[in-house]
């Protein structure tokens, strides 16, 4: 991943040294370096005073989340590997590079840190590497050349961040101290916005910021299992973009290109919101309503098949959200997935066998099982078409019809299946106020105490990390065979497991979307549950290692969640109210 400041080095011209330049390479360098110092400090300090660990692992994590808008943004590479679950790492380029990575990080030392015996050992090693990481990254980090551009993007990274991650308990999971981290953010955001005073052109505009992150960090007082994460982003994140796209006019900033989200976004739950070509292999050009056209004509279009009987939409019905409604789809072994929101993810497939959805569109072409196919014969079904000649002609202009513009067209209408016009959505922008307290409090609990959002990230409730989508999360859950809970056993069928053979990656599966949930039953890869409920109870229980399915790298915590009947029933709600009518795609 290219870091912003690579990206500076890149972008920037000569020119003589401006305010903005100052701020970032005095002031705002000077911040930053006594905070890194801190958490270095304190960090070491965790090793050398046993009798302080706990205190002294607060203070680091302090700092550390002090640094967090600036590291982020700066060395995305780095607070990767700080901020890293305590999961098993497997990086598969290819069979002859597969690399195994042991995690570590703030996450790691605090799972080792609050348990009832102390592994003094485990945490002095960890202790070294995040000090040892620190230490390289304070040597090596320069603001050089950075632009206000550059700031505008770490502020809103960090509010989105907030919301999206920050404050589901993703980054604390076991101290859930994820208010009072975000707060520490926030406070951080208070301070730089201060150092950028002089770039205001309206003092208003500046007093608005202060008033705005000054409320922000009152309401992120209180219980993590309490707090009301719904209106948190309505009122806090909502009013922060636009008041941050005031701020790029204000400072006559112009962006040299756009990243996931959209520059001029406004909300996180809007078909406006992402930059859907940010999605695509680089190679594609942009989509376009002529595009999308003609991959809908072909999306349908039973002729592409070599017995004329199946067309993508077999598979993807509408009206069930583009799934099929059947527990294993015809001619295949696993469910079929719901096709909504599939262009903001980075990987196809259960198994994430595919990187790009034109790769995706190959596989099920030649797969014996559905179009029986190959490229060049799916070339000449279209070649024997008048029409879609004519349109080929007009949309993919001077070249030869050939199966790339034929995936890219499909493709294209896939990608814009985004339309984020649920009742919830609706509500969380302010279209409309008919949320239910029960339905409110689902979404608060899916974020908070449930746990699903650490997983299920809004507002794609996928597996596509917020907030710079670059990966598409696959997990082991423990899914079993058959709806057991007695005699569970686990589902035979190995996953991602069966594209690399890594061993580490027996039955991991990629994780979807619960947008439309209701409507795409029955649930998971082998269409074991039929209901929501039944969904619900799985996880309630711990996942597989709650009905005896026993996995060393089960990515779920095997605890159960304790969620009341009440509770459960109020996350089902808020599920449902993510449902949307697809009859108009």
């Amino acid at each position: 991943m290219i870091s912003l400041f690579v990206l500076s080095i890149l972008l920037s011209c000569n020119k003589e040294i401006k305010t903005e330049e100052i701020a970032f390479n005095t002031t705002m360098h000077k911040q930053f370096n006594k905070d890194i110092t801190l958490a270095i400090a304190y960090t070491d300090s965790i090793k050398h005073n046993p009798t302080q660990i706990e205190y002294n692992f607060k203070k680091a994590k302090k700092y550390f989340k002090k640094l967090e808008p600036i590291l982020s943004s700066l060395d995305v590479e780095n607070y990767g590997f700080l901020n890293q679950p305590n999961i098993l790492k497997v990086e598969e380029e290819d069979f002859t590079d597969i690399k195994i990575k042991s995690p570590s990080g703030f996450q790691v030392l605090e799972e080792e840190i609050f348990v009832d015996k102390i592994d003094t050992n485990a945490v002095a090693k960890h202790v070294n590497l995040i000090t040892g990481r620190l230490k390289l990254i304070k040597k090596n980090t320069s603001f050089n050349h950075l632009k206000p551009y550059h700031f505008l993007w770490l502020l809103r990274k960090a509010i989105v961040r907030v919301a999206l991650t920050g404050i589901t308990g993703f980054d604390s999971p076991v101290l859930e101290n994820s208010l009072e981290d975000s707060r520490i953010v926030y406070q951080s955001l208070f301070t730089y916005l201060s150092i950028f005073k002089n770039e205001f052109q309206d003092e208003n505009l500046f007093k608005k910021w202060q008033t705005e992150i000054t409320t922000t960090l009152n309401n992120l007082e209180g219980n993590f299992n309490n707090f009301d994460r719904y209106h948190f982003i309505k009122n806090h994140t909502h009013r922060q973009l636009n008041l941050w796209n005031q701020t790029v006019t204000d400072w006559e900033v112009k962006f040299p290109f756009e990243l996931a989200i959209k520059n001029d976004a406004i909300s996180l739950f809007s078909s406006s919101t992402f930059n859907v070509n940010y999605f695509a292999d680089q190679s594609q050009k942009k989509l376009s309503s002529e595009k999308i056209t003609l991959g809908k004509r072909l999306f349908y279009d039973k002729n592409l098949s070599s017995n004329k009987k199946i067309s993508c939409a077999t598979c993807h019905q509408p009206d069930k959200a583009f799934t099929d409604g059947l527990k294993i789809s015809k001619g295949v072994t696993r469910n079929s997935p719901t096709l909504v929101y599939a262009a903001l993810q980075q990987a196809f497939f259960y198994d994430k066998r595919a990187g790009g959805l034109e790769g995706q569109i190959i596989n099920v072409v030649e797969n014996q099982n559905e179009f029986h196919t190959d490229l060049k014969t799916l070339e000449k079904a279209v070649l024997e078409d008048k029409a879609y000649v004519e349109e080929f002609s007009e949309v993919y202009p001077n070249r030869e019809i050939n199966n790339n513009d034929i995936r890219n067209a499909i493709a294209s209408y896939i990608r814009s299946l985004i339309p984020f016009s649920s009742k919830f959505d609706r509500n969380i922008n302010n279209l409309e106020n008919t949320l239910s307290k029960s339905e409110i409090n689902g979404f608060n609990l899916f974020n908070g105490k449930a746990k699903c959002a650490t997983c299920h990230f809004a507002p794609l409730f996928n597996g596509t990390v917020p907030p710079d989508y670059k990966e598409s999360e696959i997990e082991l859950i423990g899914v079993p065979s058959t709806n057991d809970t007695i005699n569970a056993t686990i589902s035979k069928d190995l996953g991602r497991y069966m594209v690399y053979k890594t061993p580490e990656r027996k039955h991991f599966f990629k994780t979807p979307t619960v947008r439309n949930a209701e409507i795409t039953a029955p649930y998971m890869h082998n269409g074991v549950y039929n209901t929501l409920e039944e969904v619900m109870d799985f996880y309630n229980r711990g996942g597989g290692a709650g009905i005896g399915i026993n996995q060393p790298y089960q990515t779920l915590p095997p605890d159960p969640l304790n969620l009341t009947k009440q509770e459960i029933d109020d996350i089902i709600a808020f599920i449902k109210s993510l449902n949307e009518n697809m009859g108009e795609y």
